[in-house]
Parts: C-alpha cells; structure tokens; sequence
C-alpha cells in the first residue's frame, strides 16, 4: 500500500511540474514543450558536440584566411561544401568587394646603442616603407596621451614608440582603450612629424609573438608604416631607455595593396514553421589574420555557432521564425562582412529579430548580457535559467552589443544579446602566430553550442517581440 501511494505521489509531482512547464511555455509566448526542447538541446551538446571536429576541419584543410585572398575564397568554397554536408538547404554566398591588402617582406634591428633583431609585424592596413626600408632614431612615449601631447615637427625624422601595456580581464575589456593605439596611433604620430611608428603589441602575452590587428590613417594626413612589436622586444626597449641611451632601429616592411578584392558572407537558414522571413541571427567570422591558423579567432565561432545550428536541424522540431546562420567575411578589417549585410537587408531590417555571435575565443561561457524589450525580458530570464546550470551567469538587462559583425545591425536597432565568454587568455593569443587547433579545449566549445542553441531555440520559438516599441 504504502509503496502504491509513493508511485502516486511521483506521478501527481511529474503532471504537475509538467502542467508548470506547459504554462510557461503558453505564457512565453513559446510552442508546447518549447522549454523542454530547448533543455533536450543543452543537455545533449554538453554530451558532445561536433564543433571541435568543424574548427579542426577549417584550420586543417584551408589555415590562414586573410580578407580578400584567394584564402578566404578557399574558406568560402570549405563553408558551402561544410554546410551542404552537414544537411543545410539553400546555402548561399552574398557577394560583397573590399580593398585588398597582403602583408609582404618585413625585418627589423636595433642598430644602436645593442645590435639585435627585433620580434616585429606588419599592421594590417599599413603602406610599405620604402624599398631599402627605414633607418632613424627612436623617441619613446610610454601612453598614447603622451604622444598626442608631443608638439607638431617634434618627431620630425624620427621613429615614434608607444609602449603602454594591456592586463588581462576576463571580458576582454582593456582592448578597447588600448586597441585606439593600433587603430589610431599612426596618424597621430604623423601629425608629429614621424617617419614611422613601433607600438608595443595589443596583447597580453609574454612570447616573442608580435600581433597584428587592422588600422586606419586619417585622410588629411602623411600615411607612415606602422608595426607592432612583441611585447618581450618592447619591454627590451623599455630597459635600454632606462639606461639613457639613444636607441636607433632600421626596418623594412613591403606590405601591398592588391585592389578591388572579393569576399562575402555564408549564410544559411534554418526556416521557420510560422514566421520563416522573421530570423535570429547566431554566427562567427569566416576570416582572419594571416599569422597562426585562425582557430581561436574566429575558427571556434564557426565551431560553434555552425554546431548549435545543426543541433537544431537535427532535433527534427522547427521554431516558428527561422534561425540564419551567417559565416561573416572580412570581419578582422573593419567589418565590412556586418556593413555589407545591413546594406543589402536595409529593407527588411524589421524581420532581424535578434542576434548574436561567438567571436571571443573558445573559453566557456560565463554570462549573459541583453538589451530587449521589457515584454521579451521574461524570456532572456528563462534563458539565464537554463543556462545557469552550465555555468553561465545571468548579467546585465541593458546592455547592447551581439558581437563584432552585428554591431551594424545593432546600431540600426536590432535588439541585441550576448554570450560572454572567459577572455582571461584570449589576448595572449589574438592575431598571432600562436592562433592554432592546440590551444582549444573540445568540452569548452561544447558547453558554448549548449548556449548558442538554447539562445537559438527560444528566440526563434517565441512570439514575442524582442525590440521595444
């Protein structure tokens, strides 16, 4: 009797934590058996996803990918054959040009005051030194405010170098301060009077890996080469400097301007039951830098996302709106893949509900950030719970930003969530030789396709509004 009397409570307990979550889904605005779905989704990546074998397929099989070389074509031409594989219908290429640039011969040494090589690269974007290269003495400025400060005609025949150090963060949060130092800093050495400009790499390392990253000169002034050192050369240079003596370097970089070049965005939809034109936008950037394989930056969000997607697809279940996933191109030099689609969807802009990307590495991750509507903030709460077992945290209500490549959709409006990943190595890594497969854990990037599916699922499940009215 008693024993009878147990199997009924269980059975009364299950209906009604059943009954719980049909009521949840009806008041999120979600199909029947929507939640339960999107946990079936969770608990089966955190089993074992294919994203380390995409990663592994991508930086194996094509390796580097600069925008706008015959590389990243071979990585649009591995994307569509992937994608076709993996079951995907209706994958396209949204053709798109950019302005090419290769990066060519470099070489660097201290002359002066102790003869040595230097561990340096080549800025994306620079113009080349000339032929025979660069040969002048340094000026050392430890900020970038120092050497805005510098008057006019100051550095005239001189080679300005900025050495202030980024510390490491788990958002990643210090790039954006001193990233303005690769962006900016060689105008603003030009406008001094400088020949050239050496900064110390925007990175987090202590190898004698130099990074790379895109920069821009201001049109009204005198284009000069620029490079970064690695942080071990700059902190060589910092401890010559201490001692007072004048340090003279000769260096030689021939980068090239190819033209008018062609890339593009990969995308394919998942499509929707009910509202297929209304799509959530998961993805990670196709390019990158030319220096390691591109497996941390982006090949892991391609992993990942691409894994959630499939996931998905193969649930056998169809949300009501469609989930597109976009492999963004020419991301690491301005985000011309993200322009280029907010160009050609201006006008459908409506129907981008919400996005968001992976492009931060492949550390696990830790918590949840959003800006939507206050009617869809029940449902990103839904989401923070189911993740929570995973260990992503719930974080901020109001706070904008998907990802790189949808910061255009997101500044014309796009109501926005984000997936923050661990960044405390990722600079040690970003836009390095050191960017290889080796460097990512399989169980991490696992616990990443369970929140992008999960995200992915229940944006696209609901019929509430994400943007405010």
């Amino acid at each position: 009797m008693n024993k009878l009397i147990t199997v009924s409570v269980k059975t009364i307990l299950l209906l009604a934590l059943s009954g719980t979550a049909l009521a949840q889904d009806s008041e999120l605005g979600l199909s029947e058996g929507s939640i339960e779905h999107a946990k079936a989704l969770r608990d089966t990546a955190m089993q074992g996803s294919m994203a380390y074998n995409i990663v592994e397929s991508l930086t194996t099989e094509v390796g580097p990918r600069l925008a706008g070389t015959e590389a990243e074509a071979r990585a649009r031409a591995w994307a569509v054959a992937k994608l076709d594989e993996l079951g995907f219908e209706n994958v396209r290429i949204e053709h798109f040009t950019i302005q090419g640039w290769e990066r060519g011969f470099e070489s660097a040494e201290l002359l002066a005051p102790f003869p040595q090589p230097l561990s340096f690269t080549t800025l994306g974007g620079s113009v080349a030194t000339p032929e025979a290269g660069i040969e002048a003495d340094i000026v050392v400025f430890p900020t970038l405010a120092d050497l805005e400060t510098a008057a006019p005609g100051s550095l005239t025949g001189k080679i300005a170098f900025v050495s202030h150090a980024m510390q490491k963060t788990q958002d990643g949060s210090s790039y954006g301060f001193h990233g303005r130092l690769r962006r900016s800093g060689a105008s603003i050495a030009a406008s001094k009077g400088a020949v050239a400009i050496l900064i110390r790499s925007i990175g987090t390392d202590s190898h004698r890996m130099p990074h790379t990253g895109s920069m821009r000169y201001d049109p009204e002034i005198e284009k000069i080469p620029a490079a970064a050192l690695s942080n071990p050369d700059a902190d060589q240079l910092e401890r010559i400097h201490a001692r007072g003596q004048t340090m003279r370097v000769r260096f030689n970089v021939q980068p090239t301007f190819t033209g008018e070049s062609d890339t593009g965005n990969v995308i394919v939809d998942i499509r929707g039951s009910e509202r297929p034109e209304e799509v959530v936008i998961i993805g990670g950037h196709l390019d990158s830098w030319d220096l390691g394989t591109g497996a941390i930056d982006d090949g892991a969000g391609i992993g990942i996302a691409t894994a959630a997607a499939k996931l998905i697809l193969d649930s056998g279940k169809r949300p009501k709106r469609s989930i597109r996933l976009i492999l963004w191109g020419a991301e690491e030099v301005g985000l011309l893949g993200g322009f280029a689609y907010l160009e050609r969807h201006k006008k459908d802009l409506d129907k981008q509900i919400i996005g968001t990307e992976s492009d931060f590495g492949a550390g696990k991750i830790w918590q949840l950030n959003s800006q939507v509507s206050e009617e869809a903030q029940p449902l990103v709460d839904k989401m923070a719970e189911l993740l929570a077992p995973i260990g992503v945290a719930p974080g901020s209500s109001d706070s904008p930003g998907a990802g790189p490549d949808l910061t255009p959709l997101v500044r014309a409006g796009m109501p926005s969530l984000r997936l923050n990943q661990d960044g405390n190595d990722y600079f040690d890594l970003h836009h390095t030789a050191d960017d290889t497969l080796d460097k990512i854990n399989p169980h991490d990037l696992d616990q990443n396709v369970a929140a992008f599916a999960v995200f992915a699922w229940l944006a696209a499940d609901t019929d509430l509004r994400f943007k405010a009215p």
